[in-house]
């Protein structure tokens, strides 16, 4: 149980698998008003950026499960090397099972809803775990602009226009499930170029190094193709963000 060994590549030199800066990630968390010893279950907790710097700025504490061993092993050095070992803990398994032991007051998913089906599976997953009262995370893509044909769609990583909601759809949606919108901190279009060409580099200085991988053929044609599709489709159409939720 892994992920592709090309996500790892790709984002060999990223804390933060999701087009938001360490800035924004910091907005986030102060936005959130978060006390010490909040308890927060984080799925597909990437490289554990979220837990550690949030344990070292606002003494949160809680658990990541992700599916990367990668990732996971990337997560706990950065604890020890935050000296926040002490408070959170990185899993490697299938976070689209994962329930909390006991509930948690924040319990989030930043940018890999596939593993509840979508939205709403994902909301209703991350409930499971969530006290009554508390916080709940998710990041998700939107449609920054109407999308006018099928080849933007799928340069934007989507199957059809009707993957994504525009931003006040994708709200709506978060309604229409019974949450309240309490906060939202987005992305901007300088966010995605520093999540998306930070990648190309990963892929270009990997594929020197490894010119004769099984992977190094598909790496070149990503290279070949990503930097253009990107400016052309995603940069324009596609924003993401992290919302913040509370049940009513």
């Amino acid at each position: 149980m892994d992920l592709p060994r090309i996500f790892t590549l790709r984002e060999s030199s990223h804390r933060i698998h999701n087009p938001f800066s360490s800035e924004k990630l910091a907005t986030l968390g102060r936005a959130l008003r978060l006390a010490p010893g909040t308890r927060v279950l984080d799925l597909a907790s990437g490289s554990g950026e979220l837990l550690c710097t949030w344990a070292r700025d606002h003494g949160v504490t809680g658990t990541g499960v992700d599916i990367s061993t990668v990732f996971t092993e990337r997560a706990r050095a950065r604890a020890a090397a935050l000296g926040v070992a002490d408070r959170v803990a990185f899993v490697h398994g299938d976070a689209s099972g994962h329930v909390a032991d006991e509930p948690v007051d924040l319990a989030a998913c930043v940018g890999a809803t596939w593993i509840g089906g979508g939205v709403a599976g994902t909301a209703a997953l991350l409930r499971r775990s969530l006290r009554p009262g508390g916080l709940m995370l998710i990041g998700e893509p939107y449609w920054r602009r109407e999308v006018p044909d099928q080849e933007t769609a799928e340069g934007c990583g989507a199957g059809g226009p009707d993957d994504f909601l525009p931003l006040h759809g994708l709200i709506g949606q978060f309604g229409g499930l019974g949450y309240d919108v309490v906060e939202m901190v987005l992305a901007s279009q300088d966010d995605w170029d520093r999540y998306r060409a930070a990648q190309w580099l990963n892929l270009r200085r990997w594929l020197d190094a490894h010119p004769d991988d099984e992977l190094a053929d598909g790496v070149r044609a990503e290279l070949t193709a990503e930097p253009a599709r990107y400016a052309r489709h995603q940069r324009e159409h596609l924003g993401w963000g992290v919302f913040a939720l509370m049940a009513r």
